[in-house]
């Protein structure tokens, strides 16, 4: 959501909303779903499956059920990619309008989206999904998100050191507890993934920064 900022007609507002609002639901309807399959079944009995909530409901006598929630993750995982789509060609925009991409993925086009940007992004994710296992792909990406919040929860105490905030509605309350404490937590993280993902994630950001350098040189010329 925080890549969507620049369109949005009233960022201060409706991205705390989004964030917010959305953490909140999420975490209220992932505990209820917990608390339901824990009250129905033993963890231990479908702690392994690929699709417990599934198996809890067969496992109850409900097949049916069971059959429509398959249908239904079926039908919300190509959203959920798309959402995701979104913000990376988001993402593509802003190196490139920085000079950190090729200048043709910062192009907006007649209705006023990266039309370059999207179309590079769906490109470059069909040809890594078509290349690499899934497990893998999942592990690389759960490793980029982890460096991605780190970076963040480093680049906000960065900028408490170099100044006082900008006006504005954005605050992080208690930064140099949450800051830490988000690194710290991330770095854990990164640190309990296989080694094989830390590896290939390594190689990964080597490959782009070497991208990165190539683009911003040619930039400055």
């Amino acid at each position: 959501m925080a890549t969507a900022a620049e369109e949005a007609h009233y960022p201060e507002r409706d991205l705390a909303i989004g964030i917010v609002g959305s953490m909140l639901v999420c975490v209220a309807i992932y505990l209820a779903v917990a608390l339901a399959a824990l009250g129905a079944l033993n963890y231990a009995r479908f702690a392994a499956s690929p699709e417990p909530l599934a198996l809890v409901l067969r496992e109850l006598g409900q097949p049916l059920a069971a059959q429509f929630l398959g249908l239904s993750a079926v039908v919300a995982l190509p959203t959920v990619i798309l959402a995701f789509f979104y913000g990376q060609s988001r993402i593509f925009y802003a190196l490139a309008r920085d000079g950190l991409l090729p200048a043709a993925l910062a192009k907006i086009s007649r209705r006023g989206t990266p039309a370059g940007a999207t179309a590079f992004t769906a490109l470059l994710v069909g040809a890594i999904a078509g290349t690499f296992p899934l497990a893998e792909i999942a592990a690389l990406a759960n490793a980029g998100t982890l460096l991605a919040f780190s970076a963040v929860a480093a680049s906000m105490l960065i900028a408490r050191r170099q100044g006082p905030p900008p006006p504005g509605r954005f605050r992080a309350p208690l930064p140099w507890l949450t800051g830490p404490v988000a690194i710290l937590g991330c770095g854990y993280l990164f640190v309990s993934l296989p080694w094989q993902t830390q590896a290939y994630f390594l190689i990964w950001n080597a490959s782009g920064g070497v991208v990165y350098w190539i683009a911003a040189k040619r930039h400055r010329s």
